[in-house]
């Protein structure tokens, strides 16, 4: 009888009962869907599947493949609801049919195309195809967050979120933590002041704003230089241009802040500039700051702050912790108590040179004379230039290993003036790069040690693809060079590999459909850093590609 009514009210009420729901995202348990970014809004990347395995995974075929239309770069990650994968772009918003790879429905992406020639990042999306009752909801380049039906693809409601003429684009998706559509921005190389948005996914009315730079007066704001420069704050960089993760028992949401605008410290007097390089915990329904922890204060290297954080439950000298895990682009890996953003540990995991070490009681890197000797007038080599590139790592909770695409990178760099016009570059530096052998690495390193189980070197790039760990043993990821392949997570092998068209940018995904475990990942050069590293020698292009074990 209960069944019966519940099948009547969604007859009757279609809408809400179109799914997925709060309840199924953030349980993740059924594996024929895949229905947040990073297999999960823990980020783990992790899956239980293990039909493909070590032994077996050399049979992968493809099943299909589907173009996307796009030659801006596939950096977004599909996400499956009932027999339907939904897939973002700059320029296109598709479901595909799973079992066939048949498109359902596209829907093209409308925006004032003179945000081109200022957009830097390109016409790109990062995160997931956000899927949540029914609707889809994404971001435009020209700062619009939108919702579409997920059965037709038609735009219910679209709201505009900042002024692409002064620095601001979209190019991140929205998460649903506690019923609050919460959506970022990007722009923090220019003259852009960060923030966060909680929306109504129902309406898209706004509920909240949350400004990642305090004004004066506002907490925080003792860190910029008010007197001095009293306009600093304005323009201070902080964007959330990379997605958050979501623990719905603390009810916090956590999302990393971008570099302080300029890099040019003498800008912003040298201070600390919160929250830029920073990780925040965000309260959904207010958009309240919890707590925050400052990765770099003064940061001045573009390292920024924004690598997704992967949430565990750990045990530390023998006591139950519950933790993040963040694989910073400064070179460090952190573990953070996530209920408070005390730091537990900090461990490097490339070369690099800024720092001798972070503090674990005040938190704050101990600096080398690299800051001073740049800040002085000096050319020097910052190592790292960045050491990952937005690409998600993955952590198997079974073994304790965190996978992870490292870049060696070196940037050479001068501290320049800088004039502020709105809307354009407000870096302060010169900057070129020197590329190391090897380039980079895949490697596996154990969080709460800092010890690296392996390495993997890369020769010619350093990799942006993100990492899939399975329970079968499996680890996948992919090359700048189009490569996808599957690695041993015990010694790093590989074990299997497929040439796709062009740049693995994205993080792969599993599930399953009608009992049978399915691999898809987007090919697609794009993005920035990858753009500098690669030029024209990888075509641009973008494809979906999906595969399962070959049958007999």
């Amino acid at each position: 009888m209960k069944r019966t009514l519940i099948v009547l009210a969604c007859a009757l009420f279609s809408g809400a009962c179109a799914g997925p729901g709060t309840h199924e995202i953030n349980s993740a348990s059924n594996t024929d869907n895949v229905l947040a970014f990073g297999m999960g809004n823990d980020l783990k990347m992790f899956s239980p599947l293990k039909e493909i395995d070590k032994a077996n995974v050399k049979r992968l075929t493809p099943v299909w493949s589907f173009s996307t239309s796009n030659e801006q770069g596939e950096l977004a990650q599909p996400t499956v609801y009932n027999g339907v994968m939904y897939v973002v772009n700059g320029n296109w918003t598709y479901a595909i049919d799973v079992e066939t790879g048949r498109q359902i429905w596209r829907t093209p992406v409308t925006y004032d195309r003179a945000v081109v020639r200022m957009a830097n990042t390109g016409v790109l999306m990062r995160g997931p195809a956000t899927i949540y009752n029914g609707k889809l909801y994404r971001t435009t380049v020209d700062c619009h967050v939108l919702a579409l039906d997920m059965k037709t693809g038609k735009e219910i409601w679209k709201e505009k979120f900042a002024e692409w003429k002064e620095s601001y684009v979209g190019i991140v998706a929205p998460i649903i933590a506690n019923g609050v559509l919460i959506s970022g921005m990007a722009g923090g190389d220019r003259t852009a002041r960060g923030f966060i948005d909680g929306y109504d996914p129902e309406t898209g009315k706004r509920l909240w704003r949350t400004y990642t730079i305090p004004a004066p007066g506002e907490k925080g704001s003792e860190t910029w230089p008010n007197d001095k420069l009293p306009d600093a704050w304005k323009y201070g960089g902080g964007a959330t241009w990379q997605p958050g993760s979501y623990d719905p028992e603390l009810d916090l949401y956590y999302i990393g802040t971008g570099n302080a605008e300029p890099y040019n410290p003498k800008y912003r007097a040298g201070m600390d500039s919160l929250y830029a390089a920073s990780l925040l915990a965000i309260r959904p329904k207010t958009g309240e700051l919890v707590w925050h922890y400052q990765y770099l204060p003064n940061d001045s290297y573009d390292f920024d702050g924004t690598a997704e954080s992967i949430l565990a439950d750990v045990r530390i000298e023998g006591k139950p912790r519950k933790v993040l895990f963040n694989v910073n682009k400064n070179g460090f890996l952190y573990v953070i108590d996530r209920t408070n953003g005390k730091l537990i540990a900090a461990h490097p995991f490339v070369n690099q040179n800024w720092a001798k070490s972070i503090d674990l009681n005040t938190g704050r890197p101990v600096l080398t004379d690299l800051l001073e000797r740049a800040m002085k007038g000096e050319t020097i080599d910052l190592l790292p230039r960045h050491a990952t590139n937005a690409s998600l790592s993955a952590y198997n909770p079974k073994t304790g290993l965190i996978f992870l695409n490292s870049w060696e990178y070196i940037r050479v760099m001068k501290f320049v003036d800088v004039k502020l016009t709105i809307g354009s570059s407000y870096i302060g530096i010169d900057s070129t790069s020197k590329i190391p052998d090897p380039a980079g690495y895949h490697m596996a390193i154990d969080p709460l040690t800092g010890k690296t189980a392996w390495r993997v070197p890369l020769k010619e790039y350093g990799s942006s693809a993100g990492n899939l760990a399975t329970d079968g043993g499996v680890l996948f990821t992919g090359k700048l060079t189009g490569e996808f392949v599957a690695l041993d997570q015990d010694t790093g092998q590989q074990l299997w590999q497929f040439k796709t068209g062009s740049a693995i940018m994205g993080p792969p995904i599993t599930y399953t459909h009608k009992g049978v475990q399915y691999v898809t990942v987007l090919s697609g050069r794009g993005g920035a850093v990858s753009g500098r590293a690669l030029g024209n020698t990888v075509p641009a292009g973008g494809y979906v590609y999906t595969f399962a074990l070959k049958r007999d």
